[in-house]
């Protein structure tokens, strides 16, 4: 039997069509979505805005890829709430300077439901750090992640 090697690196495309000032429309596969500025932005307040949606990829990536890598460890995971708050230096998007790192300090409150023993969920949070692209991508520009875990049983 052949075994087939998955592609490890792959060419993602995206398209986006800016329709008003403050929204756009954009598409990913087959999936469509939007991002808006709210209304006193000149949106229309009908979804996320790209910094929002910046911090959703965050909370999305963090509850994909601790999934993964505890269902790898044969843990048990359930539903994971994360609550999430940034500083957010906003000089930037409202055009008063250039800014370097517009967040510096995100934190996550992350609860779940678990089977997993302290050891086994240390070594998740471990890994999660190393392999969350979204994560790595706001670390590497030097803002600090601090993770507040609470779990409780499955």
């Amino acid at each position: 039997m052949v075994q087939v090697k998955p592609k490890t690196t792959v060419q993602m495309k995206m398209t986006g069509t800016g329709q008003t000032h403050g929204r756009t429309q954009v598409r990913a596969r087959d999936v469509t979505g939007i991002v808006d500025e709210p209304a006193e932005r000149g949106g229309s307040n009908l979804a996320p805005t790209p910094t929002e949606t910046l911090m959703a990829s965050l909370m999305g990536c963090t509850n994909v890829i601790a999934k993964r890598i505890a269902h790898g460890m044969g843990v048990q995971m359930g539903e994971m709430k994360i609550e999430l708050s940034a500083d957010f230096d906003r000089r930037g998007t409202m055009l008063l300077q250039e800014i370097d790192r517009p967040f510096d300090n995100i934190v996550l409150d992350i609860t779940v439901a678990t089977d997993a023993t302290p050891e086994q969920l240390e070594a998740i949070k471990t890994d999660l750090a190393r392999f969350c692209p979204i994560a790595k991508v706001i670390r590497g520009n030097g803002a600090t992640i601090t993770e507040n875990w609470t779990t409780t049983p499955l």
